[in-house]
């Protein structure tokens, strides 16, 4: 018997996070393992009226990457580009057999592949940001990302349903209610002009005056849970050590910390994984700038599972994206990479706005909150 999670996903994902109207083009994009998401959603998708079409994910990059040609590796299918100019909403669903197949691919051949692509990138952030087009990112439950988070399959699933509020009688209005509670938050920042965090072995602070602050409700990351923006780009300084490895195409980088003079990185080090990490900041001047802060809210989120798309709203926790901003959060750096560090800030973290403490030991205070 199926779960009924699968078909409250699909209704909620459809009719919720992207808003599927009659006659949208929805691009659905998934790996095979993930049929039974897929064939929930493009059920829901005919049921809205829209048009629903089917691209098959897969692991052949591999090849590419460890057999390709430079000239092979920066090609760039015209039938992407095609894709991200014609859907009217684009639907990624993650979850593969193996959450590793990247891993002993050369870091200099990654940075290539990615840097060919950024256009495509930037498109979509470009008819996102004019309300042309919606896209949502979501994780179907799979034995291998249930492997690499530490659980077993019914684990996996059930933490997954939990993080999405899937669990609950009516996820829309739970979703609801946590747009409406972020909202404080959003408000308290976008009236202010300078930010300061504070954890172990981190004191960095940036300027965040004209910048908007965006709430993060479940519409392209599902599930969602934190309040996001990009502070200017020449005004971040200090370090920052990360609590959590760095993920980056399967490979981890572990234990970062990165010095910051005047928006740059000036220094950056781990203690494994630091080719990768000179790679990653490399591949064009604006992967040494910072494009996002955020601060995560999503407490039903409780544990690292080397998957951002979940690490990244833990309750208790901020992280920082070097490379492209979001161009709807007023940020101007441009990137082939957005890539994002986790720092816990659950144990004695602090952050100021314009010097007043408004969040500790990973909660904000009931101040800005009421």
């Amino acid at each position: 018997m199926a779960d009924i999670r699968i078909k409250k996903y699909a209704q909620t994902l459809i009719n919720y996070s992207l808003k599927v109207e009659k006659g949208n083009l929805v691009v659905i994009q998934g790996y095979p393992v993930a049929y039974p998401l897929v064939e929930a959603c493009y059920e829901e998708i005919i049921k809205a009226g829209g048009h629903p079409y089917v691209i098959l994910k897969h692991d052949l990059n591999e090849i590419l990457l460890k057999e390709g040609s430079e000239e092979q590796l920066t090609y760039v299918s015209s039938i992407s580009e095609e894709i991200v100019k014609r859907a009217d909403k684009l639907l990624n669903i993650g979850g593969g057999n193996n959450t590793k197949y990247m891993s002993n691919i050369d870091p200099k051949k990654i940075s290539t592949f990615n840097k060919a692509r950024a256009n495509v990138s930037k498109l979509q952030s470009e008819r996102s940001a004019k309300g042309e087009l919606n896209w949502t990112l979501c994780m179907y439950p799979t034995q291998s990302s249930a492997q690499e988070a530490g659980m077993s399959l019914r684990e996996y699933e059930e933490f997954i349903y939990s993080a999405c509020f899937l669990n609950d009688e009516d996820p829309v209005a739970s979703w609801i209610k946590i747009r409406e509670s972020q909202q404080h938050i959003v408000d308290y920042l976008n009236s202010k002009k300078h930010l300061r965090i504070v954890s172990k072995e981190t004191d960095i602070e940036m300027d965040i005056e004209s910048r908007i602050w965006m709430n993060s409700d479940g519409r392209n990351n599902f599930p969602s849970g934190e309040v996001y923006s990009g502070p200017i780009e020449d005004s971040v300084n200090g370090k920052i050590r990360f609590s959590f490895p760095g993920i980056y195409s399967g490979q981890e980088i572990e234990d970062i910390r990165l010095t910051f003079k005047d928006g740059i990185v000036v220094e950056a080090t781990a203690s494994k994984g630091q080719k990768l990490l000179e790679a990653l900041i490399d591949i064009d001047p604006g992967a040494r700038r910072v494009g996002e802060v955020a601060i995560g809210t999503n407490y039903n989120i409780n544990r690292f599972t080397k998957n951002m798309l979940f690490d990244e709203k833990i309750g208790g926790t901020i992280h920082l994206a070097l490379g492209k901003s979001y161009p709807l959060s007023g940020g101007r750096n441009t990137s082939a990479i957005h890539w994002d560090m986790l720092c816990d800030m659950r144990d004695g973290g602090e952050i100021y706005a314009d010097g007043e403490l408004f969040y500790k030991d990973g909660k904000v205070l009931d101040k800005v909150v009421r």
